[in-house]
């Protein structure tokens, strides 16, 4: 097989692998392939029901939330109420990130549970006496003390039943996007009794997502060091549950988590599950006993945060939550995708820009795989010399291919070139380019961030077209015609880099594969600036180190 054939069929392949990887192949969640056996129902006390007969009302956001009493909270990232109707968190807004990026909208997460976006969260305890009342959806708690919530006055929530029973929450705010509650049952009466302490998260509908295979959006938890991801689809169809002694649960969007985080030590029950709404549930497996004129108590986390890496990994550290750094959907190129972002992030707290970051870690990637490119461009230099030879020995052999094979593999081996060192440049560049795009994709620090000119946000298309001159015709072009400058910068860049590697014999081969950096032109507009501006940079210094090592190159071949 001639060399060029074999490049040519690797880059092909090599591109269609990272195409399919892109938009076809699901990633695997760490799960055990006996998951199914997990699926099951345990004999336990339950966290309260969805309640499938409740409905809900055709209202405004604003008109629901001025129904029912409620605390307000507010700290320097995040402002919403707590109502005091089920004392649930079902009001919230981060403040310092807006939903598109020419909009002083405010992005909204939660929301009451009787509207179609109700999006909330609940906590208490349950006990398995039927005798005994305990709060629900319904209750209306009363506030001791603080009126507002912020991150130097808690709150204190009561609850009082007619048997002689409080419940109390003392809930702490801190400056980010962290709440702890304190959850205590007080007994007055001579009785003893067991509960079970519980948090869940209701979500009533679908919300807008991504829908690409390369990010989860839906349930997610880790339990016992195992990471669960079940889509929304998913959980319609199959309840999930599983028991753990450690971990975390939540409800993930592309760029928001709401999670729970049980108590320390003890073992729960954690449910997803689907009764009209979507629900990430816990509860405790052993119970806490109250004596008689006594009290229990136990203490639980809830985050609902921006993705931000900082953030996410501080609380991980802090609180000492197993694998709370999985709420970012980093991917099976873990070891590659996070350390790419730091190294990254990095950079921008250098030069303040991401764009310029982006260049700058295109760079380091450049001199790390500097030896390897430096042995593939010498043989290619070698392979495009020996292209005059090559063409004489098909002509001298081109009756006997068992010759023609020979005399070149002498030829390789005289010269000492390997025809497949060329395709190593391009499969070392697959993972560094898929986690590259992970990284853009899913981090939140990406969203909305500019480059210079046109390129206001980095994690988006390039929003020119070459269809409507970039602008100066007064017109939009669909969708599928949107191919910016920085695309056909890759593109022409592509094409220069090409014609530097030695050109494949078959002219119907050389006709195909000169339309390759046109099909790549194509297939790569839509995908992040950032991730095209990645491989426009990273072709024009494969091309200066190219052309610098095929000055230095020269054969000596029989003629």
């Amino acid at each position: 097989m001639e060399t060029k054939n074999v490049i040519a069929a690797i880059a092909l392949s090599s591109a269609v692998i990272v195409l399919y990887s892109l938009f076809f192949i699901p990633e695997q969640s760490i799960k055990n392939q006996n998951l199914n056996e997990k699926k099951i129902i345990e004999k336990s006390s339950d966290a309260p029901s969805l309640g499938e007969e409740e409905t809900q009302i055709q209202i405004s956001r604003e008109e629901s939330i001025n129904q029912s009493q409620r605390i307000k909270f507010e700290n320097q990232s995040i402002i919403g109420s707590i109502s005091l109707k089920g004392a649930s968190i079902d009001d919230l807004t981060f403040k310092q990130y807006n939903t598109e990026l020419q909009s002083n909208e405010k992005v909204v997460l939660l929301n009451p549970r009787n509207i179609k976006d109700g999006y909330l969260i609940e906590s208490g305890f349950v006990t398995t006496d039927k005798n005994i009342d305990v709060p629900n959806s319904d209750s209306l708690w009363s506030i001791v003390g603080n009126k507002e919530l912020t991150s130097q006055s808690p709150i204190k929530l009561i609850w009082t039943n007619n048997q002689g029973i409080t419940f109390e929450k003392e809930i702490k705010l801190d400056d980010k996007f962290l709440f702890t509650i304190k959850q205590r049952v007080i007994n007055s009466t001579e009785m003893k009794y067991d509960f079970y302490s519980y948090g869940q998260i209701i979500r009533n509908s679908i919300p807008e997502i991504s829908n690409f295979y390369i990010l989860h959006e839906g349930l997610i938890a880790t339990l016992d060091d195992e990471l669960i991801e079940e889509d929304y689809d998913d959980i319609e169809e199959n309840k999930f549950t599983k028991t753990a002694k450690k971990g975390w649960l939540g409800i993930g969007d592309k760029y928001w988590i709401t999670s729970l985080i049980p108590p320390k030590n003890k073992e729960f029950k954690t449910t997803f599950d689907y009764k009209k709404k979507f629900r990430a549930n816990f509860i405790s497996t052993q119970p806490l006993e109250l004596n008689g004129n006594s009290k229990i108590e136990e203490e639980l986390q809830v985050i609902v945060a921006a993705k931000r890496v900082d953030v996410i990994d501080g609380y991980a550290e802090s609180l000492n939550i197993d694998k709370f750094d999985l709420v970012i959907d980093w991917g099976f190129l873990y070891f590659i995708t996070k350390p790419l972002f730091f190294g990254i992030d990095y950079f921008f707290k250098l030069f303040g820009n991401y764009g310029l970051a982006i260049i700058a870690i295109t760079i380091c990637i450049r001199l790390v795989f500097f030896p390897l490119a430096n042995f593939s461009f010498r043989s290619m230099a070698k392979m495009k010399a020996l292209q005059p030879e090559m063409v004489r020995l098909k002509d001298l052999h081109k009756d006997d291919k068992m010759k023609l094979q020979q005399a070149m593999m002498a030829l390789y081996k005289k010269e000492k070139v390997n025809p497949m060192s060329g395709c190593l440049p391009i499969l070392v560049q697959i993972p560094v380019f898929f986690a590259l795009y992970k990284v853009l994709f899913v981090t939140i620090e990406m969203r909305h961030m500019p480059f210079y000119g046109w390129i206001q946000d980095l994690s988006e298309r390039d929003p020119t077209s070459l269809f409507n001159l970039f602008g100066l015709l007064p017109y939009d072009v669909p969708s599928f015609l949107m191919i910016g400058a920085w695309p056909i910068a890759m593109g022409i860049s592509m094409f220069v880099q090409m014609k530097l590697n030695p050109a494949p014999t078959d002219p119907m081969q050389a006709k195909i594969f000169m339309f390759f950096p046109l099909f790549l032109t194509i297939i790569l507009a839509p995908f992040p600036a950032g991730l095209v501006i990645y491989w426009t940079v990273n072709n024009i210094l494969t091309m200066a180190q190219q052309v610098f090592i095929m000055k230095r190159t020269t054969v000596k071949t029989t003629t």
